[in-house]
């Protein structure tokens, strides 16, 4: 008898043994040796506009992303508006005036953070007359006869100045895109398909005659469709009917815009294009022409990397397929108010979407770091559904705990699934792994508007870290809808507007302030890590010693 219960022990053992390495069957060498990879997500971040940049609060929030989030670039904007005064008129004369210029990028250059030019808009002297603007503010987006040329000489010009103050081999590192979202006809630009390749020449030929070496792109268009809207030389909304009736939109093939048609001409007119830029937000708005009506759609979560598939293997075809690749604009949404920006699901979107496109593209950069952000104007509501990972108060939201745990990552891919990813720093050797939960239930649909989605299935995280220094310590911290997820708290103190300054205080310390533990290494070497991750957490476990 006394037997039998020994065997049955030692079964009840094995089996126990067994089950445990069942349930931690991903089991990854820490001391293998790593695919490289680039932080790509933490290559560019968007901004509203230039003028903005000249306040202390953006200033402020630019150094603690670029500190935190690790961005090398932003984009914005706004560059040559009349509240710049790159053209100011003396003795009845008009003169270039670089100074709101040149403290901006002084400011950002002191910050560690270079200029991704956006080469845009008019200033008022070399717009059509009574010309269309765009935003709150009034940009101006229609030309007149003579504005390619006075275009030219703009981009010529200031170009120039930024050589002569900065040096060539400061510049040479900086892009200049022509542009921003040009087939929006007549929103972003009151012209034709062939009128923004002129400019595109003009700008290109002016940039490349400072020096040829200088990197210049295009043509930041926005959002893919599956149809022929953008096919002619202006927007046709009637043709967006397909996507208005479709039951299925993520059925569809869906199309980068105005892509092949720009590195056509290039080729045509023998014109340099060191970079393309578009903006895969996953939305689109459809028209029914027959009622008028029009709505809404989103698409599933993973179109941005279908998307960016498509991107690559047009430009690997075309006459340029060397050329980077610089998604110059991104969120859930393409709208400064849709709630959803404040809100967790944004975050793990945001971490999901960056791990399944590593080495896809040079960029994807999230629009915007800051709600310092007017182009409806200011918000009554200091949560609004702005595109900022930061809101006007300071406030950091979810979407700022993922790009900081984005670049807390290694350089060295150990392992990755569909909710996990290994990673090991080449100067170190420590492990940083970041895990997500987008729940199942959501696939279809990318988190949008006020549905505040944080229901979903959880997933169980289980892995094993082997071949560690007995010992090491690791800093798990987790982001979830108790913890860093400040919308949620605002509510909970009865969303004071405006919040007083001692709440501006609680707040600040309650979005900074992550559910945090720490867990060490075995004597063998193994790290066993057995969590629930509620549905759209964010986990990041980071090697510490």
């Amino acid at each position: 008898m006394n037997k039998i219960k020994s065997i049955a022990f030692v079964l009840v053992i094995a089996l126990t043994v067994l089950q445990l390495n069942a349930q931690n069957k991903i089991q990854v060498n820490v001391n293998e040796k790593g695919e490289h990879f680039d932080h790509y997500w933490s290559k560019m971040v968007g901004a509203g506009r230039a003028n903005e940049g000249l306040r202390a609060g953006w200033l402020e929030q630019l150094e603690q992303v670029q500190e935190n989030c690790g961005f090398e670039y932003v984009r914005f904007h706004g560059l040559f508006h009349d509240d710049m005064f790159p053209i100011v008129e003396e003795s009845g004369k008009l003169k270039y005036n670089w100074q709101y210029i040149d403290d901006l990028f002084d400011r950002m250059l002191d910050l560690k953070v270079k200029p991704f030019v956006e080469l845009a808009f008019f200033p008022s002297s070399m717009a059509a007359e009574n010309s269309r603007t765009v935003f709150w503010w009034k940009a101006n987006v229609e030309p007149a006869e003579d504005s390619f040329e006075k275009f030219h000489d703009l981009v010529k010009a200031f170009t120039q100045h930024c050589v002569d103050r900065y040096g060539i081999e400061e510049v040479l590192t900086w892009y200049f895109e022509v542009w921003n979202e040009p087939n929006l006809y007549p929103f972003f630009w009151k012209g034709t398909k062939s009128q923004y390749f002129e400019l595109y020449k003009q700008s290109a030929l002016a940039v490349k005659s400072v020096d040829s070496r200088l990197k210049v792109g295009g043509p930041s268009t926005s959002n893919f469709v599956p149809d022929s809207r953008f096919d002619g030389e202006i927007t046709d909304m009637d043709a967006s009917e397909l996507v208005y009736n479709s039951d299925d939109i993520n059925s569809l093939d869906w199309h980068g815009v105005w892509i092949e048609d720009f590195l056509k001409f290039c080729k045509k007119e023998k014109l340099p294009v060191d970079f393309v830029t578009t903006h895969p937000y996953p939305t689109d708005y459809a028209l029914n022409p027959e009622t008028g009506k029009s709505k809404g759609l989103t698409r599933f979560v993973g179109s941005v990397k279908l998307d960016l598939e498509w991107l690559t293997k047009t430009i690997a075809k075309s006459d340029y397929p060397d050329v980077e690749i610089h998604l110059t604009e991104w969120h859930t949404s393409p709208s400064s108010r849709d709630d959803m920006h404040d809100r967790l699901p944004a975050a793990t979107y945001i971490v999901k979407s960056n791990l399944d496109c590593i080495g896809m593209v040079n960029s994807l950069a999230l629009w915007t770091f800051t709600d310092i952000f007017e182009e409806k104007g200011g918000a009554s509501s200091i949560f609004h559904g702005g595109f900022g990972m930061i809101n006007f108060q300071g406030l950091v939201k979810p979407s700022y705990h993922a790009y900081r745990m984005l670049h807390k990552l290694g350089d060295q891919k150990l392992y990755k699934d569909d909710f996990l990813f290994i990673s090991k720093k080449s100067k170190d050797n420590n492990i940083v792994a970041l895990a997500y939960n987008y729940p199942k239930e959501y696939v279809n649909a990318v988190p949008s508007g006020k549905d505040k989605r944080e229901k979903g299935t959880s997933k169980e995280l289980k892995f094993t870290l082997k071949g560690l220094k007995p010992g090491a310590t690791f800093k798990i911290e987790i982001l979830d809808k108790d913890h860093g997820n400040i919308h949620n708290f605002w509510e909970a103190l009865g969303k004071p507007e405006p919040p007083t300054r001692e709440e501006i205080k609680v707040m600040k310390d309650f979005a900074n302030t992550l559910k945090t533990e720490y867990v060490a290494a075995e004597e063998n070497g193994n790290l066993n890590i057995n969590h629930t991750i509620t549905p759209w957490s964010l986990v990041l476990i980071e090697q510490i010693n």
